[in-house]
C-alpha cells in the first residue's frame, strides 16, 4: 500500500460518502430499525441481524426507483403487518428524523474536510442515501451546523434521488465526475463500507477506507479493495499536514 501522504497528489476533487464515513449515522439507522422492529413484532431484535437485512435488500433493490420503499415493502411482508409500505417508510423516516438531529461528525472528519476546501480543493458529497435524510442533517442538526455546515463545504451534494441505482452500482461517482469535467485520476473517494468501495472501484477511482466499525464483517474484502485503509479522520489530519507542509517546502 502506498503511503497516504500520496493519496492527494495530482486531484483536485474529493468525494466523500456521508452515512458511516463522515458521521456515524450507521448505527442511527440500525437504532431505526430496531425501535421500527419492536414496534412491529413487539420482541427486541439483534441490531446486527437488523443491518445485515437492510444492506441485503438494498442490493436487491438497487435497481428499483425506491429502493428504500422496496425494503419496507418486504418488511411489511416479512413481519406480517397490516401497515402499507407507505406507511412503514413514514414511520421509518420519523424515528430516523429524531435521530439523525442529534448526529455529529466523526471525530476530526470536520477539520479534515476544512484542510481540503482550504487548499482548494473541490469537495462533493456523494452519497446515496435519501436526500430527506441530509436536509435533516443540513437544517435541523446544529452539532454538524456548527462545525463544517453541509451547504458551504461541498460544492456539490449528490444523493439517491440524484441517479437510477444505488451503491454498489457506480452511477453518483460517474454523474460527480461528468458534472465536473473530472476524469478518474484527477478524483479522490472516502468510503467506509463495501458497497461504497465497490462503487468507486467500478468508476475507476482511487478509494480511501475509513474504518468504520458497522463494516467489520466486510473488512477483509473492503482492504483488498481500497488503495488505502486509515483507522479515522485524525490520522488523515496529520498526512494532509504532511502534505501541506511538503508543498511548502517545495
Amino acid at each position: 500500500m502506498r503511503p497516504m501522504r500520496d493519496m492527494l497528489r495530482g486531484k483536485k476533487a474529493v468525494f466523500f460518502d456521508l452515512d458511516g464515513t463522515l458521521i456515524d449515522s450507521i448505527g442511527v439507522w440500525n437504532e431505526t430499525d430496531r425501535i421500527l422492529y419492536r414496534e412491529l413484532t413487539g420482541a427486541e431484535g439483534d441490531p446486527a441481524v437488523l443491518q445485515a437485512q437492510r444492506d441485503e435488500a438494498l442490493r436487491r433493490f438497487q435497481g428499483e426507483d425506491d429502493p428504500y420503499m422496496h425494503y419496507c415493502a418486504l418488511l411489511r411482508e416479512k413481519y406480517g403487518v397490516q401497515a402499507s409500505a407507505e406507511q412503514l417508510y413514514q414511520r421509518r423516516y420519523a424515528i430516523a428524523r429524531a435521530l439523525q438531529r442529534d448526529m455529529d461528525y466523526k471525530p476530526g472528519a470536520d477539520r479534515f474536510l476544512g484542510a481540503l476546501k482550504a487548499s482548494g480543493y473541490t469537495l462533493a458529497l456523494t452519497t446515496t442515501t435519501r436526500r430527506r435524510s441530509i436536509d435533516t442533517y443540513r437544517t435541523e442538526s446544529p452539532r454538524i451546523a456548527a462545525k463544517a455546515p453541509l451547504d458551504r463545504t461541498f460544492d456539490r451534494i449528490y444523493a439517491c434521488e440524484d441517479v437510477r441505482r444505488i451503491k454498489p452500482d457506480p452511477e453518483v461517482y460517474l454523474l460527480a465526475m461528468e458534472e465536473l469535467g473530472l476524469e478518474p485520476a484527477r478524483c479522490l473517494v472516502f468510503e467506509d463500507a463495501l458497497v461504497g468501495v465497490q462503487a468507486a472501484r467500478a468508476a475507476g477511482l482511487e478509494v480511501c477506507a475509513v474504518y468504520d466499525r458497522h463494516a467489520d464483517p466486510d473488512r477483509d474484502a473492503i482492504n483488498a479493495l481500497a488503495h488505502w485503509q486509515a483507522d479515522g479522520w485524525l490520522t488523515l489530519l496529520v498526512e494532509v499536514k504532511m502534505e501541506e507542509n511538503e508543498n511548502e517546502k517545495a
